[in-house]
């Protein structure tokens, strides 16, 4: 196909993207994800989370092993409460990033969401889950299932109202929760109030115009893409059989979802998509709030949160979320 011009970089980002690269290349093989791994990815200074993660005491912080999947080991998940919250809170269920291939549930992107947290009262859960390719499709959307079946049905002890659980990811995390909202509908499982997709990982087929316009530019491009997609369905990518559980994008019925809200760059591999399932969503009659940011690579509230385009994103969150949680 013949690519028009790609959407430039917001100046403010762009002007940073040079030493973003430096850690984390426009395109990632599958080799260069094993190199990733073993040099520590989360340790770099773009991605290290603070060793307390509990706001100076505003959370208590705990760990608990999930019974996994039938035949699949536990799933760990991390609970950040309010501390002395008088009542029961709502929750976010939090889903981390990676391209299928990379990442933890104590990821940079956590103090952020504590800082949301806190301004509304509420609790975070974050889930970790299988990595592909080791572990391919379903072990990452059933690990994330399971662990937030038994959030809602422990969420007694946990202090959690399971009334007002929202379910949320970043990359491909937003994919991954977008799949665990569907699975959640099909299952009768967890009524779910709302759906945080940031910059979602939705579609294996990677064959858009946004795909095309940044293949070799910005972060996580075409490339990457295959390569993360290829690790989770194998030879099956792109193919007339991949489940909607796997790439959402695929599904074929968006009805009786909670409401979601949906964000991504304009200038970023996965902008076609997310516009393209905001859409889906709305002709199915459901509530969608989508934000397209003007100059924005993937991921670049979580690379640059100082920046002017950051902030104006990030504070759109908080504000659906009081709105979905009737806070």
């Amino acid at each position: 196909m013949t690519t028009p011009a790609r959407p430039p970089f917001d100046p403010e980002l762009a002007a940073a993207l040079t030493v973003i690269n430096e850690q984390v290349p426009p395109s990632v093989t599958i080799e260069m994800v094993q190199q990733m791994r073993s040099a520590g990815m989360d340790d770099a200074p773009l991605f290290q989370a603070p060793d307390d993660l509990t706001l100076d005491g505003a959370f208590t912080e705990e760990a608990h092993e999930v019974p996994g999947p039938e035949g699949a080991p536990d799933v760990p998940i991390i609970v950040w409460r309010p501390t002395d919250a008088p009542a029961p809170t709502s929750a976010l269920y939090w889903i981390h990033g990676g391209g299928m291939v990379l990442g933890s549930h104590r990821g940079y992107e956590i103090s952020g969401l504590l800082e949301t947290a806190r301004e509304l009262g509420m609790a975070v859960v974050s889930v970790d889950y299988r990595l592909a390719p080791e572990h391919p499709h379903p072990a990452p959307v059933e690990d994330c299932y399971t662990g937030l079946v038994w959030v809602v049905a422990n969420a007694e002890k946990l202090n959690i109202d399971s009334d007002r659980v929202v379910v949320g990811g970043g990359s491909a995390g937003g994919g991954l929760a977008a799949a665990t909202a569907l699975l959640a509908r099909d299952r009768g499982g967890p009524r779910l109030v709302g759906q945080l997709l940031v910059c979602p990982m939705l579609d294996d087929r990677n064959d858009s115009v946004s795909a095309h316009q940044m293949a070799g530019v910005g972060v996580w491009d075409r490339t990457s893409n295959e390569t993360g997609w290829t690790a989770l369905l194998g030879e099956g990518r792109g193919g007339p059989d991949v489940s909607p559980y796997a790439a959402p994008a695929r599904a074929e019925d968006l009805s009786g979802l909670p409401p979601a809200f949906l964000d991504v760059g304009s200038a970023e591999t996965f902008r076609d998509e997310v516009v393209a399932y905001a859409s889906a969503i709305w002709a199915a009659g459901g509530s969608a709030e989508l934000h397209v940011w003007p100059g924005g690579f993937h991921g670049f509230d979580g690379f640059l949160p100082q920046a002017a385009l950051s902030m104006s994103a990030t504070a759109q969150r908080p504000a659906w979320l009081r709105r979905v949680l009737g806070a």
